[in-house]
């Protein structure tokens, strides 16, 4: 079984359980691929040098990061060192981590958007001058060659983009890059993040969404997604495409965190799903 794990950057999360999980994965022989985050790391540095960072919203409700020149250049910072700390960390752990950004081998390749649609004060708008891209290919070749060698690859953005005639490094999102690897892969997927997967009403706890298996299941779940939660549910739905089995939304900060994911906590989303809503 492959696994990739993604890590989430927010605040609240802690990745010392996760890298302790990823640690027994691999000593019992499974190919695990770390994916993470950064987005605490970016907005402190920011708010360090006085930039405030910025989020927008598409039109389709999906909350994210609006990337100029400045933050692009705090992004590789925050990105490189975090980077750093985990592949040590796992290391730390006899885990024999490398270290990898979405430039290196163009492990993640598409096309820059130099302008995005957002909206504000409830109109549409087209905001110029953003540096971010859309993941088109990942060389997965290369990952399995460290897999197969031995190797857990620990990956992040930013990506390569291509602009005209250039590759140059740019945002995009970390869950939707772990989506793409695990797709892949055909990977199992899990999303980790501050919460315990997605809940009916955002709100309350109680209403965890346990298992997403039918049409029907997954459109509840995308009318029970908000905010930094839909852009994990597009996640999803881009690795179930792409060829992974199963995805898992589960608290990174629970006790044993991946292994629990993987035995039924969290809320998991499975390929069949997806299948039955696009037909």
């Amino acid at each position: 079984m492959t696994v990739v794990i993604k890590v989430g950057g927010a605040r609240a999360v802690d990745p010392a359980g996760a890298l302790a999980d990823v640690a027994t994965l691999v000593e019992a022989g499974e190919q695990v691929v770390v994916v993470h985050g950064g987005s605490t790391k970016v907005d402190e540095t920011l708010e360090r040098l006085g930039v405030e960072p910025e989020y927008v919203e598409t039109p389709s409700g999906v909350v994210g990061r609006f990337t100029d020149e400045t933050t692009m250049e705090v992004f590789e910072m925050a990105f490189g060192h975090l980077n750093t700390q985990l592949v040590a960390g796992l290391q730390s752990l006899d885990v024999d981590a490398v270290g990898l950004n979405g430039v290196d081998g163009k492990l993640l390749y598409g096309p820059r958007k130099s302008a995005v649609r957002v909206v504000e004060d409830g109109k549409r708008k087209i905001r110029r001058g953003d540096h971010s891209g859309t993941i088109k290919q990942v060389n997965g070749d290369l990952l399995e060659s460290l897999l197969d060698d031995g190797y857990t690859p620990v990956a992040a953005p930013p990506m390569a983009g291509k602009d005209d005639d250039e590759i140059i490094p740019v945002n995009t999102d970390a869950d939707r890059s772990a989506a793409a690897i695990a797709g892949e892969l055909d990977a199992t997927l899990v999303l980790l993040t501050d919460v315990a997967g997605v809940y009916a009403d955002p709100d309350d706890p109680a209403t965890l969404i346990e298992s997403v298996e039918t049409g029907d299941d997954w459109a509840a779940l995308e009318d029970a997604a908000e905010g930094f939660m839909g852009r994990k549910i597009m996640a999803a739905e881009e690795a179930l495409d792409g060829g992974s089995p199963e995805v898992v939304v589960a608290d990174a900060n629970a006790e044993e965190p991946i292994l629990s994911a993987l035995d039924g906590d969290g809320t998991h989303v499975y390929a069949s799903a997806v299948q039955e809503e696009e037909q």
